[in-house]
C-alpha cells in the first residue's frame, strides 16, 4: 500500500486497480505446467479464490485511461464467483476431456516437494506463503469492480476455461533426447 500512498499523495489524476487472482495462471502462468502434466499440488488446502480474467483487467485499465468518470477510482476486480482449485481444476477437465487432478498439499510438504527440485527454501516458502489467503479463504470475495468500471459482470470462469481450452490441449513437450539428432 506504500506505492498507493505515493500515487495519492503525488498530485496527479490516478486509479487503481487491485485485481484478484488470475484465472491466466492456469493457462498461461504459475499453474499451466502443472495442469499440463494432470496434476496441479498446493497447499490451497479447500480455500476458494475469485478468480479475475485479465480480459477484465485490461478492459478496466482502457476504460480508465481513455473514458471520463475513472480519476480518483479504486476497483477492486474479480471474478463473478469463488471458486476452489478443486472446482477450477475440474472444470478444466471438463472443458479438456483430460483427468487433471488438483492434490492438496500442507505448506511444509509443498516446500520440501519444491526444494527437492532445487528451488530455494526461501523461494520455496514465498510461494507457499502466496497460498496461504487462499487457503485460509481469504480470497473468495466478490467485488463490484468490474462491474462499476465497465457496466458489465465479470468474464466468469467457465467462460474463460472454454475460451482457452486449447492451452491445456497443446502436444506435451517430449522428454530430452538422449542423443543429438542432425
Amino acid at each position: 500500500m506504500d506505492g498507493e500512498s505515493a500515487v495519492h499523495d503525488s498530485g496527479i489524476a490516478w486509479t487503481i486497480l487491485r485485481p484478484a487472482w488470475f484465472a491466466q495462471n492456469f493457462s498461461e502462468g504459475i499453474f499451466r505446467d502443472a495442469i499440463l502434466a494432470d496434476e496441479l499440488r498446493l497447499p490451497a488446502g479447500d480455500g476458494a479464490a475469485s478468480f479475475v480474467d485479465a480480459e477484465d483487467i485490461a478492459a478496466v485499465a482502457v476504460a480508465a485511461l481513455t473514458e471520463d468518470g475513472h480519476c480518483g477510482q479504486i476497483y477492486e476486480l474479480s471474478g463473478p464467483r469463488a471458486l476452489t482449485i478443486a472446482e477450477a481444476v475440474a472444470e478444466i477437465s471438463k472443458a479438456t476431456g483430460r483427468d487433471i487432478r488438483y492434490v492438496p498439499l500442507s505448506p511444509a510438504e509443498f516446500v520440501a516437494e519444491l526444494t527437492g527440485q532445487g528451488w530455494s527454501a526461501a523461494e520455496a516458502e514465498d510461494y507457499a506463503e502466496a497460498m496461504n489467503p487462499i487457503r485460509r479463504g481469504l480470497d473468495s470475495h466478490i467485488s463490484d469492480g468490474v462491474q462499476r468500471a465497465l457496466r458489465r459482470r465479470p468474464r466468469d470462469f467457465t467462460d474463460y476455461v472454454r475460451a482457452s481450452a486449447g492451452a491445456w490441449c497443446e502436444h506435451r513437450a517430449a522428454p530430452p533426447a538422449t542423443e543429438v539428432i542432425r
